[in-house]
């Protein structure tokens, strides 16, 4: 272990001293920090009341964004806290008009049901989604086809939930703009184990939660929009805490704040919030780029091992085309993890892709090796 500077954080995470656990791409373990956090609310709360809001509660959803933005490479308020993606997405959509000329919306057809469901709520969109043709890439030739004058919004995930495949925003965001087209990226299962600079990708929205990689919990989604974007967006999905003067309580069509506020609307979730604060600073200071490099090399290893054990693999050998994890396609995979998980060792299984296997920078090597051993077992023991 001690030669793996990451696992110094390891003791930050209590699961981790019981379970095997690989599957912080669903839901990262908790960091101990939490619970101070969550206590601090209550004393907040218990002792300050109302003026917590003016004593910090109100501006949290920036200040608490900022501290995200130092792992994606957004700037100081430009980030604001949603619930999750799914409103996020909303405000996004809610900025377009879909009874316009230009009103097709690109994606993928591999992108993550949510999202696949609010496209096909918006009335008057045209949707375009390119298939995969292996069930695991989209190819990026066919996508940027699919990017012409008539694309109002191309709304895509950076890494696909069912197979860990990287896609080449830059290239998206290069024929997206160049044809008038807006780029929104689902950084969800990218952003904490993949480097990722949205303002030198120059995409205009990045949706995300909190759930997975950042360690951050349920309840902590979050919206960026590029700056230079903001006076010319007046979403539609909107609220209250969006108005510019909102204790003004004004009657009449809202008049936008001039900042990330605009794209607020109803009171913020503040215990959430305080939760996800540990592991956003756990994983900044970690850095990105350490955390994606130790990924690598355990997936890789986990790839070797699947191999080794007949698996087909459902996610990219090249890890310049990986995120950070290792989908096969193992016999009996549904019942193999619910017999894996009554002995703590926790990984996931998806329909059509497979059970899915992930490392994060507190796994020991040992681990990764012990779980393949497990899944194997396992899967010879259902014959």
């Amino acid at each position: 272990m001690s030669s793996d500077p990451l696992l110094a954080w390891r003791n930050q995470f209590p699961i981790l001293n019981k379970s095997l656990y690989m599957i912080s791409h669903s839901l990262g373990a908790m960091p101990v920090g939490v619970r101070d956090s969550l206590n601090t609310f209550a004393d907040m709360w218990e002792t300050r009341g109302i003026r917590a809001w003016e004593e910090g509660w109100w501006n949290m959803p920036v200040t608490v964004g900022d501290l995200i933005g130092k792992i994606i490479g957004a700037g100081e308020g430009e980030i604001c806290m949603q619930q999750n993606v799914s409103v996020s997405q909303w405000i996004v959509h809610s900025c377009f008009d879909w009874s316009a000329r230009r009103n097709k919306i690109v994606s993928e057809s591999m992108n993550f049901p949510t999202n696949l469901y609010n496209f096909h709520e918006l009335s008057g969109a045209r949707i375009s989604l390119v298939p995969s043709e292996d069930g695991i890439a989209i190819p990026l030739e066919k996508l940027l086809y699919a990017i012409d004058e008539d694309t109002a919004l191309v709304s895509v995930s950076h890494v696909l939930f069912r197979s860990s495949f990287l896609q080449n925003l830059a290239a998206i965001v290069e024929k997206a703009h160049r044809v008038g087209a807006m780029v929104c990226a689902d950084v969800y299962q990218s952003a904490g184990t993949v480097p990722l600079d949205v303002r030198a990708l120059e995409v205009d929205f990045a949706v995300g939660g909190s759930v997975k990689w950042l360690c951050g919990g349920p309840g902590n989604g979050y919206l960026y929009v590029r700056k230079d974007l903001w006076p010319s967006l007046r979403p539609k999905l909107t609220g209250w805490s969006a108005h510019k003067n909102p204790f003004a309580f004004a009657d009449g069509p809202i008049d936008y704040a001039d900042d990330i506020f605009r794209f607020q609307h109803g009171t913020p979730a503040i215990a959430t919030m305080f939760g996800g604060m540990a592991g956003y600073k756990i994983i900044a200071e970690v850095g990105v780029e350490a955390i994606s490099a130790k990924s690598q090399r355990q997936t890789q290893r986990l790839i070797g091992l699947a191999d080794e054990a007949g698996f087909r693999l459902n996610s990219p050998r090249d890890p310049a085309q990986r995120g950070g994890v290792v989908v096969m396609d193992v016999p009996n995979g549904y019942q193999v993890v619910k017999a894996l998980a009554s002995r703590d060792i926790l990984v996931d299984f998806r329909p059509g892709a497979g059970i899915r296997v992930a490392p994060h920078f507190y796994t020991t090597d040992d681990e990764v090796d012990s779980v393949m051993a497990e899944i194997q077992a396992t899967a010879g023991a259902f014959g």
